[in-house]
């Protein structure tokens, strides 16, 4: 199988953090039957191919290792189905915040 990543691309990987079995007790029910998980966006260290373990680079510095999963993934989040009228204002003060230092 040949490379399907090269060393520089922004990747995702995946790792499983804890096993279910090894979750603490002080957590609701359905939680304690799943593995936290955890998946990680960075720039690939090395040549890999999907499904190996590998080691990537953060935005902000930090090492990570964990399986390849993905090349040049996508932002796919939401905050549900109902309009949240703070991300609005949040929007209009960011942009008077960044044209006041143009000034």
């Amino acid at each position: 199988m040949g490379v399907k990543a090269k060393k520089g691309d922004w990747v995702q990987i995946h790792s499983i953090v804890l096993k279910a079995e090894e979750r603490t007790g002080k957590i609701p029910e359905d939680t304690k039957k799943v593995p936290l998980e955890m998946w990680v966006k960075g720039f690939l260290n090395d040549d890999s191919n999907f499904g190996d373990i590998v080691s990537l680079t953060t935005l902000t510095g930090r090492q990570v290792k964990g399986e390849l999963v993905e090349v040049n993934p996508k932002y796919i989040h939401s905050f549900g189905d109902e309009y949240v009228p703070e991300l609005l204002r949040v929007g209009i003060q960011v942009r008077s915040i960044l044209k006041e230092g143009e000034d």
